[in-house]
């Protein structure tokens, strides 16, 4: 199969990616690098480089024929958005238009959507599943509820078969160490304190300690990306059997903790370092409240993947200290590789 991944330079794009060729598909990447790395290519994948902003740089790709393309291009950031929404405006919904329409003309047929459990906003129930109203909170989570909705539209006014995939948080790296390029600049909780572990950046803000839980900190839902990557293999070959459109949440149904990822991470940086200075490993955290904490991301989701998928649960990648948390080495070797 010829299969092209719009965003496939970044960090899930990367993991993507490298299912794929691992069972010999024909993969292109065609990415802006804004936060994707040249060095998370691979090099049995084509790499083009462009913007989804652009129609006639996407136009011009798809024109190669392809059996389906996945959209991983979207802005990701829901504090952001909601000081910038002309950026995820522009990005999120013109140039996924421009991508829709471009594979309308072009005749791809099948497209999966890299969506977000953000779609759901303030839970009604839980665990959320696909039938929860879908209210978004913030502009990051409208945004994927536009693409979804012109996806449908397309689907019924073109040839068009999707399938959109809920999640909110990836974590972790290929067990292999296979992807050693960085994600630049990560708003997300796990990169982030692996940076303060690390050293990389000074130190750690909790947005929030009066939450309703035992620890009194914000419970999220994690899945491992290679998970994740599995996943989108799964709904490309959803497509191409025919099996019509899909939208299906991605979760672990176990939450974990913002003070257990981060007294994990201290434990691990600790033992990994065996106390080296290098390393911080009081995490040197504080609290406070910030618009950039999405406050529904704490809410479990219903993990459908293996229901509608045909697939056993994929959580091969529990996480758990040493797996999570298995970014910590990895760190210490992308900085080598970057020096």
């Amino acid at each position: 199969m010829k299969i092209l991944l719009v965003g496939g330079a970044g960090y899930i794009g990367s993991h993507v990616a490298l299912q794929f060729l691992e069972r010999e598909d024909q993969v292109g990447i065609f990415d802006n690098l804004s936060s994707g790395l040249k060095s998370n290519v691979d090099k049995r994948a084509r790499f083009s480089e462009g913007d989804i902003r652009n129609f006639d740089q996407i136009a011009a790709v798809l024109e190669e024929g392809w059996d389906a393309v996945i959209h991983l291009a979207a802005f990701k950031a829901a504090g952001e958005s909601m000081i910038t929404p002309e950026k995820y405006s522009h990005n999120n919904i013109s140039g996924s238009l421009n991508l829709i329409a471009a594979c309308s003309k072009a005749k791809v047929k099948n497209f999966i959507l890299s969506s977000s459990a953000a779609v759901y906003g303030e839970p009604e129930y839980l665990p959320v599943d696909e039938y929860h109203p879908t209210r978004p909170a913030n502009y990051y989570g409208y945004t994927k509820l536009a693409i979804e909705e012109n996806l449908e539209w397309y689907s019924q006014l073109r040839d068009l078969s999707y399938v959109s995939l809920r999640y909110f948080n990836a974590a972790g790296y290929d067990n292999e160490g296979r992807v050693l390029g960085l994600e630049a600049n990560p708003a997300n909780l796990i990169p982030v304190v692996m940076e303060v572990a690390m050293g990389i950046r000074p130190n750690l803000l909790v947005f929030g300690s009066d939450w309703d839980t035992p620890d009194k900190t914000a419970i999220r839902d994690y899945v491992h990306v290679t998970d994740l990557a599995n996943a989108h293999v799964l709904a490309v070959d959803h497509l191409l059997e025919g099996k019509g459109n899909l939208i299906v949440n991605l979760g672990s149904e176990n939450g974990i903790s913002v003070q257990q990822i981060v007294d994990t991470a201290a434990r691990s940086a600790w033992r990994m370092c065996q106390g080296a200075d290098a390393i911080i490993v009081n995490m040197n955290t504080s609290f406070g409240i910030d618009i950039a904490e999405d406050p529904h991301q704490h809410r479990p989701l219903r993990m459908a993947l293996r229901l509608v998928l045909g697939e056993p649960a994929l959580v091969q990648q529990p996480l758990h200290e040493g797996v999570v948390f298995g970014d910590l080495p990895h760190l210490a070797v992308a900085q080598q590789v970057e020096s």
